[in-house]
């Protein structure tokens, strides 16, 4: 069997029983890296993922549940390791870190982990990951910092375990910068604990096999891929189509300008005319904008494809350098969702007209989120962000989905959870009516939810919010979804700002909703009737 595979034959029952052990590797290593975490980002929300690449950096398979933006993001931080600290300084047992944001998923928040996996003494392939840290010290995750040193704690691509051997300075550095030591340490060791599954795992496929390299296997299985999203692209009409998208800014307007071209088996998307780098935290690194603008591509092209290095490699992502969607180093960079959230939706609106029955109007993303620290009755500093989506958008063939992430598919805190991590009472957690967009399909319900602090002790809020000015847009004729809101005490507030609550002040927030598609006089009298009668149509 080992000579069959060392010459790259697979027929397709060895090939679908190999890719479907593969996924099993990560999977398992997911499941592991979940139930040992310490942080309800990780163990409520899933803000993390797993991937396996080749000896070379290129992703082979990823976990199931996996976090869109990670599919794009750790293959290339592979690479920078590799690039960085070199295959021939890399050890059995070594473990290396990274979180800067250029080479990383765009923000300092997301620790990136690699593991080089050795067999017979040289490397086979590179176990990745990427979990959202609850806290990384610096200035709370908002708007107002100007450069990426106010953010946090910066890791260059280095190693923190030695053949084995954690670095203690490291770690005591870290516990030392961070507002929730135990629980953001905690992750980090959670994220060790699945590498250390993965290796162990995928050694034992190649060796129960007869694999002694992953190069044939990791060039079929890609190669499948690149072929079916090429042939997928090919069957869209060639041409340059265009999308812009308005946000909502922080003191001045900010626009998105997508060029998408397809040409043959290749698409290019080029954001040339979107606005500059902004002074404030909300810029994406282009490793970011790759990330979700590939992804979407993805969706409209080849939904059904394995994520890995074939699929992206007939995309090419250009921003001008400087840009809002490619910023220089120093520039603040912890609100990149804000940013990158808008992508998918341009690149859909951009395909409307070519690919109608692929594409969905504007979710009521992004993501919505709250993060809010301050210090315990017993002294302990921590610090919680808490999820919350809005309304997705209508497609062409049914209303859009109420309360749901997209384009990141991070969970919604559920209540009760929020209520033991933090000192919020909530008073309700509803659906909004008549916030979704009007068409022949409806548009996603946002929610409305309001807690109260019950805290001793003041608490520093700042908010992860958008579309409170500029409305998720419909397609196709369909109208726009309802606009956010923020309320401190039932006054309106800046989404952007940093606010402190005392005990008994009120925290409302109203989450957008998902634009419509098609006219709404074309909308199925039966759905109008069952609109009214749930109370998602009142007017």
């Amino acid at each position: 069997m080992s000579e069959r595979h060392a010459e790259g034959a697979f027929d397709p029952v060895m090939l679908e029983v190999l890719w479907t052990r593969l996924i099993s590797v990560v999977d398992e290593a997911s499941a592991a890296l979940l139930r040992t975490s310490f942080s309800t980002l990780v163990y409520e929300s899933l803000d993390f993922s797993c991937v396996i690449c080749d000896e070379d950096g290129n992703s082979l398979v990823q976990g199931t549940g996996s976090i869109p933006s990670f599919i794009g993001t750790v293959p290339r931080s592979v690479k920078h390791f590799i690039a960085d600290i070199g295959k021939e300084n890399m050890r059995p047992g070594d473990v290396l870190i990274l979180n800067d944001p250029w080479k990383g998923t765009g923000h300092l928040p997301d620790i990136t982990v690699c593991r080089p996996i050795f067999r017979e003494g040289r490397i086979v392939a590179f176990s990745g990951s990427t979990a959202h840290a609850p806290d990384i010290g610096g200035h709370l995750r908002s708007a107002l910092p100007r450069e990426v040193f106010e953010e946090g704690f910066f890791m260059p691509p280095m190693k923190f375990i030695h053949e084995g051997k954690p670095d203690d300075t490291f770690f005591k550095l870290l516990r030392a910068a961070v507002r929730t030591p135990d629980e953001t340490v905690g992750d980090l060791w959670a994220q060790v604990t699945a590498h250390e599954l993965m290796a162990k795992r995928l050694i034992e496929v190649m060796a129960e096999y007869g694999l002694a390299s992953l190069k044939e296997l990791a060039a079929e299985i890609q190669g499948r891929c690149e072929r079916a999203m090429r042939a997928a692209i090919r069957a869209v009409p060639d041409g340059t189509y265009h999308a812009e998208a308005a946000m909502d800014g922080s003191g001045s307007p900010i626009t998105l300008k997508l060029a998408l071209t397809i040409s043959g088996d290749e698409v290019i998307c080029d954001y040339a005319g979107s606005s500059p780098a902004q002074g404030n935290a909300v810029n994406a690194p282009l490793c970011y904008t790759f990330a979700y603008t590939s992804y979407a591509l993805k969706c409209v092209f080849s939904p059904s494809l394995p994520n890995n290095e074939g699929v992206f490699r007939a995309v090419r992502v250009m921003a001008p350098e400087g840009s809002i969607l490619n910023p220089r180093f120093p520039t603040a960079v912890g609100l990149r969702a804000m940013v990158g959230h808008y992508l998918p939706p341009m690149v859909l609106s951009a395909l409307a007209d070519v690919a109608p029955h692929r594409v969905m109007a504007g979710p009521g993303s992004p993501i919505w989120n709250i993060t809010q620290s301050g210090v315990r009755p017993n002294g302990k500093t921590y610090a919680n962000t808490m999820f919350f989506n809005g309304g997705m958008g209508a497609l062409a063939s049914r209303d859009g989905e109420q309360c749901l992430c997209w384009p990141s598919n991070a969970s919604s805190s559920p209540v009760e959870v929020c209520e033991q991590v933090s000192p919020f009472f909530f008073h309700f957690k509803r659906l909004t009516p008549d916030s979704g967009g009007r068409g022949r399909h409806r548009g996603g319900l946002g929610q409305d939810v309001l807690v109260e602090s019950e805290s001793d002790t003041p608490v520093t809020v700042v908010f992860l919010a958008e579309r409170t000015r500029n409305p998720a847009p419909g397609i196709k004729g369909g109208g726009p979804g309802g606009l956010g809101a923020v309320h401190i005490n039932g006054e309106w507030k800046d989404a952007k700002g940093k606010y402190f609550l005392k005990k008994g002040d009120t925290l409302q927030l109203t989450l957008p909703g998902g634009g419509g598609f098609g006219p709404e006089a074309e909308r199925d009298p039966g759905l109008v009737a069952r609109d009214r009668l749930m109370g998602y149509v009142t007017r």
